[in-house]
C-alpha cells in the first residue's frame, strides 16, 4: 500500500555513492509530497540561527519548507494540508543538546503524532561516539537549543533518541499522544565506541560550521563559547577549535597544558575573524588540539578552559549580556558557579547525579552494543 509522504531532511541525507535520498526515492517512484529542511537549510546554505524560507527544490520540483521555523501546530498543518500518512527523518546529527536537528526531529514527531502519521528514521551514526557526559537540562530553561532533560553529550543516535521521544516525552505533552508508528532503520555496523573516523564514511558538513570530524569531537564543550564575550571560532577555518579574543595572550594556554587534561593540548594561537564576533580583529587564544579522542572529555575541557581564563585574564572573560549561555549549558549552574570562583571538579561534580539517572533512563532505547 503507498504512502503519501513527507521527507525531513538535510543535505547530509546520502547513500554511500553520494545520492541525496531524495533524488533517490524520485528515481525509485516514490515522489515526496514535501520536503522539510531544519536549521541552515535543505542544502545547508545558510548560516547559524538561519533558514533558507519556502521554495521548490529546483533539481525535483519538490516543495521545501522551512522546518526550522514552524512551530508544531504549523507543521501539522502542513501535513495535513498534504495528507501525509508517513514522515521521513534523515538528518546527520552530531551529538551534542545544542546541535538543533534532534529538536527539528521532536517537532515533527509531534506534528506527526497530531495527524496520526507514521514516523520513519534512517538511522546514522553518533560521529562523537556512544557515551553520555554533561549536565542534563534543567526543563526551565528548556529553548530551541535544547527542549527536554538530556545530557548536554547524549551519545545517541538519531533513531534512538527517536525511540526515547516516543516513550518519555510524547506522552507527556497535552495535544500529542503516541505516534501512529515509529520504525527506526539501523545503522549497520556501528557500534558505542566508535567515533566517526572509525566509520570509513566520508564527512559531510552537517551545518556551515562544522568542518571536520574533529570539530564534532570538541563542540559539545566549546560550543559553549558561544555564550560568552569570546570568538568560539567562527570566521575562521577551524570554528570551535579555536577560541580567544582581543586581549588574550599565551597564559591562557600554559595554565591549561599545566592541567594535564586527558586526550588534549592547547596551543597558543592568533587569528582574524572574517565574520562573526571580532570580524578583522587580531585576536588571541588557543586551539585546542585532540589527541586521544577516547580520553577527551569535551564538556569537562571546556569548563576547565572557562575556569582558567576567568583567572588567567579577568577583563577580558565575560558572559554575554543575553545569558545565552544558560540555555547552551541547560541550567544557570555554570555561570553563576564560575562567576562566584568554583574550580572545575566542583563545577563537573555538581552533574553527576543527574547524569547517572540519565544513562538509565536511555538504557532501554540503546539500540546499538
Amino acid at each position: 500500500m503507498g504512502h503519501e509522504v513527507a521527507v525531513v531532511a538535510n543535505h547530509t541525507a546520502t547513500l554511500r555513492d553520494g545520492t541525496h535520498i531524495v533524488d533517490s526515492m524520485v528515481a525509485a517512484g516514490v515522489r515526496p509530497r514535501a520536503i522539510f529542511g531544519p536549521e541552515h537549510g535543505f542544502r545547508g546554505t545558510a548560516q547559524a540561527g538561519g533558514s533558507t524560507g519556502d521554495h521548490p527544490d529546483p533539481r525535483t520540483g519538490i516543495q521545501v519548507y522551512d522546518a526550522y521555523t514552524l512551530t508544531e501546530d504549523e507543521l501539522a498543518e502542513h501535513f495535513l494540508y498534504a495528507g501525509i500518512d508517513l514522515v521521513v527523518f534523515d538528518i546527520a546529527d552530531v551529538g551534542a543538546r545544542f546541535y538543533t536537528y534532534i529538536w527539528t526531529m521532536y517537532t515533527a514527531m509531534r506534528a506527526a503524532a497530531r495527524v496520526d502519521a507514521a514516523f520513519l528514521v534512517l538511522d546514522r551514526p553518533n560521529p562523537i561516539g556512544g557515551e553520555a557526559s554533561g549536565p542534563v537540562l534543567d526543563p526551565a530553561f528548556a529553548s530551541p537549543v535544547g527542549r527536554l532533560p538530556i545530557a548536554l553529550r547524549h551519545g545517541m543516535t538519531t533513531g534512538e533518541l527517536a525511540a526515547l521521544f516516543q516513550a518519555e516525552f510524547l506522552p507527556e505533552q497535552p495535544a500529542a499522544e503516541h505516534l501512529a508508528e515509529l520504525t527506526v532503520v539501523p545503522a549497520r555496523g556501528w557500534r558505542r565506541d566508535r567515533f566517526f573516523a572509525d566509520t570509513g564514511l566520508g564527512w559531510i558538513l552537517p551545518s556551515p560550521n562544522m568542518p571536520t570530524a574533529d570539530t564534532a569531537l570538541v563542540y559539545p564543550g566549546t560550543g559553549l563559547f558561544e555564550g560568552t564575550l569570546l570568538s568560539e571560532g567562527r570566521g575562521t577555518t577551524r570554528p570551535f577549535e579555536i577560541i580567544g579574543a582581543p586581549g588574550i595572550d599565551w597564559h591562557w594556554a600554559e595554565a591549561l597544558n599545566d592541567l594535564g587534561l586527558p586526550g588534549v593540548r592547547f596551543r597558543e594561537h592568533y587569528f582574524q575573524p572574517t565574520f562573526d564576533k571580532f570580524t578583522g580583529q587580531a585576536c588571541g587564544g588557543v586551539q585546542v588540539h585532540v589527541t586521544d579522542a577516547r580520553r577527551f572529555a569535551a564538556v569537562e575541557t571546556a569548563v576547565a578552559m572557562i575556569v582558567a581564563l576567568r583567572r588567567t585574564h579577568p577583563a577580558v572573560f565575560g558572559w554575554r549580556p543575553d545569558d545565552h549561555v544558560d540555555r547552551l549549558f541547560g541550567s544557570d549552574r555554570l555561570r553563576r558557579q564560575v562567576s562566584a570562583g568554583a574550580d572545575t571538579d566542583e563545577i563537573v561534580g555538581g552533574w553527576a547525579e543527574e547524569l547517572t539517572r540519565f544513562r538509565e533512563r536511555r538504557r532501554p532505547y540503546l539500540r546499538y552494543p
